[in-house]
């Protein structure tokens, strides 16, 4: 078995659910994990699953993969992954260039076990894997996520990442660009705006007046995003 990295007790001081990174050794254990998320999910839009060859991209590559085990079964994983050449066009997409593209990183998949949600463990892996990252060697990590995917915004947010565009991708399917510049600080310190999430079109005219979107709150049942500039 590959080296425990960290305990993660989820009740009291227990030692059975820990973290590590994950080898091609667990690709099984991982599909079979994303086809019980994928299932579970009532708006099958909201995850873009990977294949095995891209599951072996990532696992044959840089250490950016890790899982968490509950007594020795893998209930959730993470993976980032060092794109060739944005492959995703993520980088485009909020107006990088050619000469950006080695200092970006994919904040690529993450899936956590039906039963295992409400423990921040999408979270927790993350923050994990950006401890970990070599700042001189990456500067923008990328994402997308599906509005309304509320756990995995919150988990952009939570990890220093900001919406500078929204967008289809993945064949038709509308995506939030989230971007963690980690040597820009003080993102969005200015005017700010409250916008309802389901208000698409008025999230897209902020966006080109140059506002990002820097956090969300709920107020009276209904999801708003926060845009500043």
């Amino acid at each position: 078995m590959t080296e425990i990295v960290k305990y993660l007790p989820l009740n009291g001081e227990d030692k059975n659910t820990y973290l590590r990174y994950l080898t091609t050794t667990d690709l099984p254990e991982i599909i079979e994990l994303q086809t019980a998320v994928y299932e579970a999910l009532e708006d099958k839009n909201r995850l873009e699953p990977l294949d095995e060859d891209e599951f072996l991209t990532i696992l044959e590559g840089d250490s950016l993969m890790v899982g968490i085990f509950h007594q020795e079964k893998l209930v959730a994983f993470r993976a980032f992954l060092n794109p060739a050449a944005d492959e995703e066009g993520l980088g485009k997409d909020i107006g990088l260039t050619e000469e950006d593209y080695a200092q970006i990183i994919y904040s690529e998949i993450s899936n956590v076990h039906p039963d295992f949600r409400g423990n921040r463990l999408q979270t927790r892996m993350g923050k994990f894997i950006m401890e970990q990252l070599d700042s001189t060697a990456y500067r923008y990590v990328l994402a997308t996520v599906a509005p309304g995917n509320i756990p995995s915004m919150k988990d952009k947010f939570a990890l220093g990442m900001r919406i500078y565009k929204m967008k289809e991708k993945y064949g038709g399917k509308l995506r939030y660009i989230y971007c963690n510049d980690l040597q820009l600080h003080n993102v969005g310190d200015g005017e700010h705006r409250e916008i309802k999430m389901n208000d698409i079109t008025g999230q897209a005219n902020l966006m080109k007046e140059g506002y990002i979107g820097t956090g969300m709150k709920n107020k009276d049942n209904e999801w708003l995003i926060i845009y500043q500039k």
